[in-house]
């Protein structure tokens, strides 16, 4: 993988990160302390951004860095988000929930193989 592939890769899971979250980049550049035009270059692959602004970046998309370079491909971009989605739920539950949770998707991927 070239070093433009990885810039666009990067800049396009930051979009789609936005825009999943309704931010416009002016938005996301105001809650991260960056320009909107920087954020622009940033998705367009035009900028090779310090790991130091990536994760400005990250928590202004109130996301872990590591969900930045999930950029694998579309199709797995929504699985992404849904793991996410369900990990956030699991932390802010008991642990018993947690366990139940644990063995319902236990048997739901068991039926799958």
């Amino acid at each position: 993988m070239t070093e433009k592939e990885i810039l666009k890769l990067v800049g396009a899971r930051i979009k789609a990160l936005r825009k999943e979250q309704g931010l416009s980049q002016e938005a996301l550049g105001e809650k991260g302390g960056f320009h909107f035009s920087y954020i622009g270059q940033i998705e367009r692959g035009e900028k090779n951004v310090s790991l130091l602004s990536l994760a400005k970046v990250a928590n202004a998309l109130e996301v872990n860095v590591a969900q930045i370079f999930a950029y694998a491909y579309e199709e797995s971009e929504q699985i992404d988000v849904n793991i996410q989605d369900i990990v956030t739920m699991l932390r802010e539950s008991s642990p018993e929930k947690v366990r139940i949770a644990k063995n319902v998707i236990r048997e739901i991927v068991r039926g799958n193989e």
